[in-house]
Order: structure tokens, then C-alpha cells, then sequence
């Protein structure tokens, strides 16, 4: 059974989402008290955090960097905020995936079951696959990549980005395929957002004496070309 939290201050809503949930199976952890999130959260190490952005003391964009601070646990932002400069800065943040209110109850279960199976089902991460014959270490725990001693911190991003491209290595990744892995509903991600997302995981490889690893293959996508590392996995 997964555990959900729910971190949204609206009584009526957090009640309606709280039975929905547990209808469908999921134990729920209903945040009431605004002054002690953070505690609950660390307390209860949900596997999924549903997070309104208007909330008292502290805004949603908060918690969303607090959370992915601590953990990779997966964030579906729920606001009443549909404009996209909005919905683009939670995803920089680390947040998975959003959705606008009011809420589609059949969206809103098909998105967290999407989020879940990726997270913990059959598409889930397998580092082991990633890491093999690396000159550096990714680490899935707190988003870096090192080598020698040398650590650059990922944004959740980023750190997504880099392991779609090292799973498929030598192989050239469009730009849809990563744009889909990034963010579930792409429609509002504009298309430069993708490549800042690139730049800077081109720059923390470089910082870490990996350059020009990443390429554009223009009109396509990108392709991570192992060829360019040099070195070998005992240099972490």
C-alpha cells in the first residue's frame, strides 16, 4: 500500500482527496497543522506528496525545495494556479508532474498511478544499469555526480535528464522522448527550458573534467557519446 501526503490547506478539498484515496486503496497522511510539515513529512516518508501551492506560512515552492532536498520522493503539485510561469517553476524545482483545479478525479488518480509505476513499478530506476563502466558516480540518493572526490549536486531534473541519456548512451535521445521524461504534460513547458536543462548538466560535467560528452544532434535530440569520457570507472 502506498502512503500519500497531502499537504493542502483547504478542508473541503484535503477531506474530498483523503476518502478518494483511501477508496482506491492508498493510506493517507492529511497535513492540519501548517507549523510542522517538514516534521510530518520526515516522520511519515511518504511515497508520494500532493501539494497545493497556496498555503499558510509557507508557499507550496517551499516545500517543493525542501522536500526534494531530502528525498527523490515524487511531487504532483495540485493549485488553482493555471498560468504556466507557475507550473514551469515547480517543475524546475523538482516537482513531477501538475495539475490545476478544480480537480478531475480520473486525472488526478490516472497521473498518480503514472508517477507511482515509474517511481516504484516496472519502470522504475535501476541504478545498477545506469552506473555500469562509469569514469563518475551518479548517485540516486541526493542527486550529484563525482569523481575524485569532486561532487556537483543535480537539480531532480537534471539529475532525470542525465540518466535518461546514460541509459540509452551512444544512442541518439529526441527531444520528445526527454521532454516526456522530464515532464508529463509537456504542453506548457516551453521549448528553451529543455535546453537549460542540458547546458547546465553539460557545465557540471565539464566542472568535473568530462567535456563535450553531451552532444546536439540539431533537429533531433542529444546523445551522450561514451566515446568522449576517456579514463575509466576507477577514477570516481
Amino acid at each position: 500500500m502506498f502512503k500519500i501526503m497531502i499537504v493542502e490547506d483547504d478542508t473541503r478539498i484535503r477531506t474530498l482527496l483523503t476518502d478518494i484515496l483511501r477508496k482506491y486503496g492508498y493510506e493517507v497522511v492529511a497535513v492540519e497543522d501548517f507549523l510542522h510539515v517538514e516534521a510530518l513529512f520526515e516522520q511519515e516518508a511518504p511515497q508520494l506528496v500532493l501539494l497545493d501551492l497556496n498555503l499558510p506560512y509557507y508557499d507550496g515552492f517551499y516545500y517543493c525545495r525542501v522536500f526534494r532536498r531530502k528525498t527523490t520522493v515524487p511531487i504532483l503539485i495540485i493549485s488553482a494556479r493555471d498560468e504556466e510561469a507557475s507550473q514551469v517553476l515547480c517543475m524546475e524545482l523538482g516537482a513531477d508532474d501538475y495539475i490545476v483545479k478544480p480537480l478531475n478525479v480520473q486525472v488526478l488518480l490516472a497521473k498518480i498511478m503514472a508517477i507511482l509505476r515509474r517511481g516504484y513499478g516496472e519502470y522504475a530506476h535501476k541504478p545498477e544499469a545506469v552506473q555500469a563502466a562509469l569514469p563518475f558516480l551518479l548517485d540516486d540518493r541526493n542527486f550529484s555526480i563525482s569523481r575524485s572526490g569532486k561532487v556537483e549536486e543535480l537539480s531532480k531534473n537534471e539529475y532525470k535528464l542525465l540518466k535518461k541519456l546514460l541509459e540509452k548512451r551512444d544512442t541518439i535521445v529526441t527531444r520528445e522522448e526527454l521532454l516526456e521524461e522530464l515532464w508529463d504534460d509537456v504542453h506548457f513547458v516551453v521549448d528553451n527550458t529543455l535546453t537549460v536543462n542540458v547546458t547546465r548538466v553539460k557545465n557540471k560535467l565539464l566542472s568535473l573534467g568530462f567535456q563535450d560528452v553531451i552532444k546536439v544532434k540539431r533537429g533531433v535530440g542529444y546523445i551522450f557519446d561514451s566515446s568522449s569520457m576517456g579514463g575509466s570507472s576507477d577514477e570516481r
